[in-house]
């Protein structure tokens, strides 16, 4: 289906399903993760840990969900949702990681109605935030996230990989974040 197409059905954001992935989802969510690295980063994940890492948020709601869009019975886009506890605060953040719309799909409301879905549902959780990860190299998706009301923050993410093995095999990253201001939505 062409972009032209795709806008063409799109008009009506009634036509569109936001859920929770399922482990039925397990394909599509890999692919599409193969896909944002290969856009953003020009890198190719290893398909077996990219998969059981997945498997693990599926399998696990302690570890975050994945939310998808779907239209017409096909996933469209797709967030996935981690958390991370504020003491300052005495309430939950939640991370946006792994946004990725299909390409034919972009630029017609998808991301704002995704976004806006999980907004939302943050809102009646008691969530304080909403955060994301984007890289810096990735000019258009941070132009969305400004669109959308989200502002780089004052604080830098420094990160040191415990296990060198990286995208190769099992990696777990220690991240220390210094918050100087948070962006509260």
């Amino acid at each position: 289906m062409s972009r032209k197409e795709a806008r063409g059905e799109l008009m009506n954001m009634r036509d569109c399903v936001v859920r929770r992935a399922q482990l039925e989802d397990l394909t599509t969510l890999v692919n599409f993760n193969q896909a944002l690295a290969q856009e953003a980063r020009d890198e190719k994940l290893n398909p077996q840990l990219l998969t059981q890492g997945i498997e693990g948020v599926l399998s696990d709601s302690n570890r975050g969900f994945y939310t998808v869009v779907e239209l017409e019975s096909k996933t469209v886009a797709v967030a996935l949702v981690t958390f991370e506890w504020s003491d300052w605060r005495n309430a939950w953040f939640w991370w946006l990681q792994d946004v990725y719309v299909e390409l034919n799909y972009r630029q017609q409301g998808i991301f704002r109605f995704l976004y806006t879905h999980l907004k939302t549902e943050a809102q009646t959780a008691n969530v304080c935030g909403l955060r994301l990860y984007v890289y810096k190299g990735n000019t258009k998706a941070q132009e969305v996230y400004r669109k959308m009301g989200m502002n780089s923050s004052n604080s830098l993410i420094f990160e040191e990989f415990l296990l060198n093995k990286g995208i190769i095999g099992h990696c777990r990253t220690l991240c220390i974040v210094l918050t100087l201001f948070n962006i509260l939505l």
